[in-house]
Parts: structure tokens; sequence; C-alpha cells
């Protein structure tokens, strides 16, 4: 099994070694072990068609950000939408009927707990209480509400955030409403927009992504009502990434930005965008993923440092976001734009968007890490990385230069992935078709080896199951909040997504 790493995006794995005397995989046999994989995690997992993050083997325990009752699902992945389109992968892989139905089923979950602004909360309710507290659009069966009155009105952070309405909070945080709305749209284009619920939610998320986006291109994390008129121009102008002239070290208690790229968010919106376009032909959505690599152009900061914030406020400065996230540029956000940037142009044809990355990546190379890694964060002008340190009684965070002491709740080092970018906008600069690398959510976008294979296959169980017993992730906490492990082991959505993708991009790729 390829287990996950402890941070919960995944970088790279390094590939299993096939024993000498090992048979290689078929693809009979891998089409029969998808197969079985979606039929099992779709018969004991699933909950109104949708999924959490964890179960023991028994399914008398689930787990997601904490204790979900029996009638909630997550929508963050590594949750419904993403086990949804791994069981779509495998359709499309194994051309298996049920496959396509378990997948269809999860975009009907999701559909169903889609919120009156457009997108969604990091999980879903489907018991009366809980559904009855939020302005979800659909009841249980899939058929629309109808509501007097919604919340709406202009767009903009000024007032989102606010957070007037509460049962209302749709979130870009975490990949949330951009990975429902690409299981909805993979979804409806399977089915060849037959599906009259799936394709009215996927048009009315696309509809939210575009209708939240600032006039300069970029967008906020979160909203809580539908913007009946875009954010405005005056309040929200169009400028170029520059330093304010002094910035807090300490955090003002405030979400005082509203362009936010933290944890992939500007670059999974643009991905979404492309995806819709990609399958519908649509332009308006290919024109707003211009508009997001527009505003990417736009926010590079200048000399010295060239690159990405974490978050920006309307006067496009670096801003503080959480407690341990500073006014600051940012490695990996850095390099996700970057990654961004180059999908755009991929898709496009159009090189544009390739001119930020010669200065970013020099900037960014003489910016690493002793160890070859990029820091998280640099200090703004004097480049020096950045860390938090818990406050003395472990409340709070303190900054500082020192990574000897920094917080564990973080990741203030990632992997550099510039040779990679370089590569790749050499090739696309000079028109060639690219296949992009195992990059953070994308692990299987290249074939995996036959070792990789091999070993999902061989750590299969009979009933299509990848339970894990190992000392790190093989316990769970019960009702009340206690660790246990549970016999049998832990099965997680995360390694049936992961595993499934694996061996359907394998089986496509035999095709």
């Amino acid at each position: 099994m390829i287990h996950a790493l402890p941070n919960r995006f995944v970088i790279l794995i390094s590939a299993f070694v096939i024993p000498p005397l090992a048979e290689a995989a078929t693809p009979q046999d891998v089409n029969a072990a998808i197969t079985k994989a979606v039929a099992f995690y779709h018969a004991k997992a699933a909950a109104y068609g949708g999924y959490v993050y964890r179960y023991s083997a028994d399914f008398a325990l689930r787990e997601a950000e904490g204790i979900p009752g029996a009638d909630t699902i997550w929508i963050q992945p590594p949750g419904t939408p993403a086990v949804g389109m791994a069981m779509l992968d495998a359709y499309e892989a194994t051309k298996d009927e049920k496959c396509l139905a378990a997948a269809v089923a999860a975009a009907r979950a999701v559909a169903r707990t889609q919120l009156a602004s457009g997108g969604w909360d990091y999980s879903g309710h489907f018991d009366a209480k809980n559904r009855a507290a939020q302005l979800y659009r659909r009841d249980v069966d899939g058929g629309l509400i109808e509501r007097k009155k919604v919340p709406e009105g202009e767009g903009g952070w000024e007032v989102w955030k606010r957070h007037a309405n509460k049962n209302n909070y749709s979130t870009f945080d975490d990949d949330v409403s951009q990975a429902a709305t690409r299981l909805l749209v993979r979804v409806d284009h399977a089915l060849g927009g037959k599906d009259a619920e799936i394709k009215e939610a996927a048009d009315f998320a696309l509809s939210a992504i575009m209708a939240t986006q600032y006039p300069a291109g970029g967008w906020s994390a979160n909203w809580d009502s539908w913007p009946s008129a875009p954010p405005p121009v005056a309040m929200y102008p169009i400028k170029a990434g520059s330093y304010p002239a002094d910035w807090l070290r300490k955090w003002p208690k405030d979400f005082t930005g509203c362009y936010v790229l933290n944890d992939n968010t500007h670059a999974t919106l643009m991905s979404t965008l492309l995806l819709a376009w990609q399958l519908r032909g649509e332009a308006k959505y290919l024109e707003a993923a211009k508009r997001g690599g527009d505003f990417l152009v736009a926010a590079q900061m200048p000399d010295p440092q060239p690159a990405w914030a974490q978050q920006y406020d309307a006067e496009m400065h670096p801003s503080w976001s959480r407690a341990f996230e500073p006014s600051a540029i940012c490695g990996r956000e850095s390099q996700s734009a970057m990654w961004a940037l180059l999908r755009l142009a991929a898709a496009t044809g159009d090189k544009k968007h390739l001119a930020p990355l010669p200065r970013a990546l020099a900037y960014l190379r003489k910016s690493l890490l002793p160890d070859g890694r990029i820091a998280r964060y640099y200090e703004l002008q004097t480049n020096k990385p950045l860390y938090f340190e818990r406050s003395e009684g472990g409340k709070g965070f303190v900054l500082t230069y020192s990574d000897q002491k920094a917080s564990s709740n973080y990741g203030w080092k990632w992997d550099s992935e510039l040779e990679a970018i370089e590569s790749f906008g050499r090739k696309i600069g000079r028109g060639e078709s690219v296949v992009f690398p195992r990059v953070e959510k994308e692990r299987w976008s290249s074939p995996p080896m036959e070792g990789e294979i091999a070993m999902i296959l061989k750590e299969q169980q009979a009933d299509g199951s990848w339970p894990v017993t190992d000392e790190e992730r093989g316990w769970m906490r019960d009702a009340s909040g206690k660790k246990t492990r549970p016999e049998g082991g832990v099965i997680y959505s995360l390694d049936f997504v992961q595993n499934v993708k694996a061996l359907s991009v394998w089986l496509k790729a035999q095709k």
C-alpha cells in the first residue's frame, strides 16, 4: 500500500521495487482489483453516497477532522469529491457501469450539500436537525428547495469577512468547493448532461466561482452570500504586488487580506475553470482562468523578492492570515503559482503567462535553505526565513528567525520543485506537449511504476480493501474521543483514492 505522508499534502513517493521473481501485473488483474475496490467502498463506506476520511475495518467508527455523525459526510479532500473522482477514474479505465454509478452517487451527495451561496462548507449533513440549520439548495432527495429569500448582495471581502450568514458559509480553502465542483463537472460530462440535478449543481457552482472573482482576477478564501453584483473595482482596484511601508511583527487578530493563494487555493480554482472549459468548451471558463493567470502575473512582487505572497490585501500588499501566517514571501505558494501559470500556458498555447518565471526562479534558487529545501516564509525585503514558536504556556505563537524550536503544527520547509518548473517552462515555451509531473494532490498524473502497481495488488485484501494496522496509522478515536486500535485495522479514504487512481492510470496506459 502507498501510505500517506504525515502532511496532508502528498508530494513524491519513491517507487517500490518488484522482487526479482514477482510476476508482472496484467490488465486483467488490475481491472479486477479496481472494480472490487470500488464495489467494496461504495457498499461499505458510503453514507448517502458520501464519505469521510477514515473508518474502522468493521465500519463501526468514522473519523474526519473530528468525529462526524452517522449522517455527516466530508467535502474537504480526501473526502467525498476525491473518492468520487477516483471512482470516475475507475469507470474511465474499466468501463464498468458500477464504478460510474458509485461516482454518480458521490456527485449527488455533493449536489445535495451545496449551499445557497454556491459552494460548500468542509462537511455536509443529511440529518434533519443539521440540514435545517444550513441553507442547502436541495433536499435529501435532490429537489430544489424554494426559499423566499437567500443572502445576496455586492461581493467583496469587506462584506464576506463579517460572516453574517454562518448557515451559508462556502469556502475555497483546502480545495473544498473546487473539488466538489470538479466532481460535478466531470460526472456531468460522463453522463452527457442528462442528469438534471448534477448538471444544474455544476452550473451553479461554476457561476459562483466566476461571481466571486475580483476585478484583478483573484479570489477570497470564503464567502457567505451570493454575489449578485461582483466585487467593485472602486474598492478592489487592479494593482501590482508591492511592499507595504512597514508590516506588523505580531498577528493583528484580523484577516486583512482579500486575495488568497494559501494552500494552492488560487491554483486549484484555475485548474477547476480550465477543466470546465476543456470538458464544456465554453469560452467564459477559459476567460476566467486567464484572469486568474493575469492576477498571478500582477501579484508577482518586485525586486528584491520577485515571487508571491500567501495572501494580499486590497492594495496588493502581502498581509497576515492566521496567527502563524505572516506578511511575507511564501516559498510553497510561489511554486504553486508557477505551476498554475505553466498549466494555463500549456492549455492555451499563450506564452505571456510564462513571463514571471525566470525572475522568480532565479530569486528562489538564491533563497534555498542549506539543505536544498525552500522556506515557507521569507521576511519582506531582508529575505530572512521566518518561523514561529509556541508562546509560553503553549498558547499563541511568536515570530522567530530560528527553526530550532519551530512549532510542529505547520510545514515550515518544502521540497524544491524549481528544476522541474524550469524544465517544463522551457518545453512549453518551445511549443512541446507536456505531461505534468506528480505534484501536490495530483500524484498519478503520470503512469506509476510497475513495482508500485505490484505492491498495491499484493496488499489489497480479498474484499477489495486496504486496511492499515501499523503503529503510526492503525488507530482512530471512538465516539468519546479516546484513541483506540480497531481490530482489523483502519481503512483510509486517502489510500483508496491514491490506489484506485494509480491502478486506473496504469490500466489506461496499457490500453
